[in-house]
C-alpha cells in the first residue's frame, strides 16, 4: 500500500482544545504528515505558546460552546485563509463526584464543551466541506463512550452522545463527499486524568484491567487520527475507533 495514502501535504486541519494534552499531540501528529495545522482553544497565551513548537502552525482563538462564535470564526477563516480539509474536534473537559451529588452547573457545562462544541463546530466546518464536496471529521469519543465507571455519569452521557452524533454526522453528510468518525481513546496519561495518574491504587487496577498492562502515551493516538484524517479512510464514514490497549475487548 502506498504511503501516499497517508500524506496530509496540502491540507489543513484545524484542531479544537489543542494548547495542551491529546489535542496538541494530534496536530503534532497531523503536521508531521504534512498538514498545515490550526491550533485552537479560548486561551489566546497557551495557544501561541502550543503553536510556537509546531513549525508553521496558525491560531485561531474561539470558544467552541458558542454557537455564534463558532460560525463566525470559521467563515472569517475560510474567507481569509482558505479550506479547512480536515476537522478534529478534541474540546473537552471532565468532573468527578458521585451522580447523586453531581452539580447541576457541572453538568451544563460538561454539555455544552463536550457535546455542544461538536455540533457547533461541526456544522460551521462541514457547511464549507459541503460546498467543496469533500472533507474529513474526526471527533474524540471516549472508552466512556462504551463503558461506564463510577463518579463520571455525566461525561459518559457526553462521550456516548458524541459517538452517536459521529454516526449522525456521517449519515447526513457522507453523501457529499465527506467521511466522519471518531477515536475513542482510553486512558491516557493527560492533563485530564491527572488525578488518576497521581493514584497508585488507580494505575494499579488499570494496569490490571487493561490487557496492554498499562497507560497509553498521547502520541499513540496520532496514527489513528492521521489514518482518519487522510486518503486511506476514503470509505471509512460513521466509524468509532477504539485506541485503547485492548480494555473494551476483555471483561
Amino acid at each position: 500500500m502506498s504511503s501516499n495514502l497517508f500524506d496530509l501535504t496540502g491540507r489543513r486541519a484545524l484542531v479544537t482544545g489543542s494548547s495542551q494534552g491529546i489535542g496538541f499531540a494530534l496536530a503534532t501528529g497531523l503536521a508531521q504528515a504534512g498538514a498545515q495545522v490550526v491550533l485552537n482553544g479560548r486561551d489566546a497565551d497557551k495557544l501561541g505558546a502550543a503553536g510556537a513548537r509546531i513549525p508553521g502552525a496558525e491560531i485561531l482563538a474561539f470558544d467552541a460552546t458558542d454557537h455564534d462564535a463558532v460560525r463566525s470564526a470559521i467563515d472569517d477563516f475560510e474567507l481569509s485563509h482558505g479550506a479547512i480539509d480536515i476537522l478534529v474536534n478534541n474540546a473537552g473537559m471532565q468532573f468527578r463526584t458521585p451522580l447523586e451529588d453531581f452539580p447541576a452547573d457541572a453538568f451544563e457545562r460538561l454539555l455544552q464543551t463536550n457535546i455542544a462544541s461538536v455540533f457547533h463546530v461541526g456544522q460551521a466546518v462541514a457547511r464549507h466541506m459541503i460546498k467543496r464536496g469533500r472533507g474529513k471529521i474526526v471527533n474524540i469519543a471516549s472508552v466512556q463512550t462504551a463503558l461506564a465507571r463510577p463518579g463520571i455519569a455525566p461525561y459518559t452521557a457526553t462521550k456516548g452522545a458524541v459517538g452517536n452524533l459521529t454516526k449522525g454526522m456521517a449519515t447526513d453528510w457522507a453523501r457529499y463527499g465527506l467521511q466522519c468518525n471518531a477515536i475513542a481513546p482510553g486512558y491516557f496519561d493527560t492533563p485530564l486524568n491527572a488525578a488518576l495518574v497521581a493514584d497508585p491504587a488507580f494505575s494499579t487496577w488499570l494496569e490490571k484491567r487493561t490487557p496492554a498492562g498499562r497507560w497509553g502515551k498521547v502520541e499513540e493516538l496520532t496514527g489513528a487520527c492521521v489514518f482518519l484524517a487522510s486518503d486511506a479512510s476514503s470509505f471509512v464514514n460513521g466509524h468509532i475507533l477504539y485506541v485503547d490497549g485492548g480494555i473494551t475487548a476483555s471483561i
